[in-house]
């Protein structure tokens, strides 16, 4: 009778690291905060803006908000307090941080610093967001929306994108 209890004490660990696992997994699909502050942070330097930093606060409000979103996975701003970048990829592919962060930080082609203005038809405002000298802390999240895409957006603190301001 022991061996049996034994046999089934441990069966029963067994299928509870297994669903331990497949309730972790989730969680490991997501970004962590260095993998939205380090492309950044890269895009910053590059125009010699000081970096980023992850703030708890402000990721605690982007997470409140993509939960909002993960219903229909709607490219629609919180207007909330901070500036913001939203980010929406299809079904069927593991969209991740650096994808967000570098499909923003793409719109830089269409960035004029001299005239603090994109190209005509052209929007860049994600780019102005992501390297505003003034915004100093980031949050940001990313969920698997009910349709089976991915709503990432990043927060930014203070806000940027002044009309008539140029971000650097």
């Amino acid at each position: 009778m022991a061996a049996y209890s034994s046999k089934l004490a441990c069966l029963a660990l067994l299928a509870f690291v297994a669903a331990a696992a497949v309730l972790v997994s989730p969680c490991a699909a997501q970004s962590s905060p260095q993998d939205f502050v380090n492309p950044h942070n890269a895009a910053r330097a590059d125009v010699g803006v000081g970096p980023v930093s992850w703030d708890d606060n402000v990721a605690a409000f982007a997470r409140s908000y993509a939960a909002q979103r993960q219903g229909e996975c709607a490219l629609q701003h919180s207007s909330g307090p901070y500036g913001e970048n939203i980010f929406w990829g299809s079904a069927g592919a593991s969209w991740s941080a650096s994808d967000a962060v570098g499909s923003w930080v793409a719109e830089k082609q269409w960035y004029d610093h001299g005239s603090n203005s994109c190209a005509a038809g052209k929007t860049c405002g994600h780019y102005t967001q992501a390297v505003w000298r003034d915004s100093t802390a980031i949050g940001c999240a990313r969920v698997v929306c009910n349709n089976g895409g991915v709503f990432i957006t990043s927060n930014y603190n203070p806000p940027g994108n002044f009309i008539g301001q140029s971000p650097y």
